[in-house]
């Protein structure tokens, strides 16, 4: 049994390993970075509660699970659907000269657009390179699932990027 102390020091070599990658993910799932902050923060400490639990190979996907989980059900609150009550995203603009650039926040502007289940499925699927089986076990869902909701996904981010002549490549 480790001590309480060796318990945190854990803790907090893991969070200093990847918070990077967490804020990221939670970035693209939420499109702000000031939000992004805020879930990996509330996953953070759900983490640190039942870090005792983990077992330490599966920390990190247990953290992604986490991200999501606490990413799906702030969606779920009402004082965030009545926040967000306008029907037009905001307009983004970058002054940049490169268009890869440019497309990148295309794509992640048009993030926002999906429902939050769709979201999740594409950003593990083809931001955080999980595959479908990986996917569905931080879902808590069937690959199924995985698969219907990621083509869904997919197929309304080419209809919204078709406007902005962005191409969406699913090549993996």
């Amino acid at each position: 049994m480790k001590s309480k102390e060796q318990q945190e020091a854990e803790f907090q070599s893991f969070t200093a390993a990847h918070r990077t990658m967490l804020r990221r993910q939670a970035f693209l799932l939420c499109g702000d970075w000031y939000q992004a902050d805020d879930l990996v923060q509330t996953s953070l400490v759900k983490l640190f509660a039942a870090w005792k639990r983990i077992e330490p190979g599966g920390a990190g996907a247990y953290a992604r699970r986490v991200v999501i989980n606490v990413f799906l059900s702030h969606r779920r609150l009402a004082w965030v659907r009545r926040e967000r009550l306008s029907g037009e995203t905001p307009l983004r603009s970058v002054d940049a000269p490169q268009l890869s650039v440019d497309a990148r926040l295309d794509v992640i502007g048009s993030l926002e657009l999906l429902p939050p289940r769709q979201r999740a499925t594409v950003v593990l699927r083809f931001c955080e390179d999980l595959s479908v089986e990986e996917t569905a076990a931080v879902l808590g869902c069937s690959t199924g699932t995985v698969k219907s909701q990621t083509a869904k996904g997919l197929r309304k981010l080419r209809e919204v990027l078709q406007r902005t002549d962005v191409t969406v490549s699913t090549d993996h």
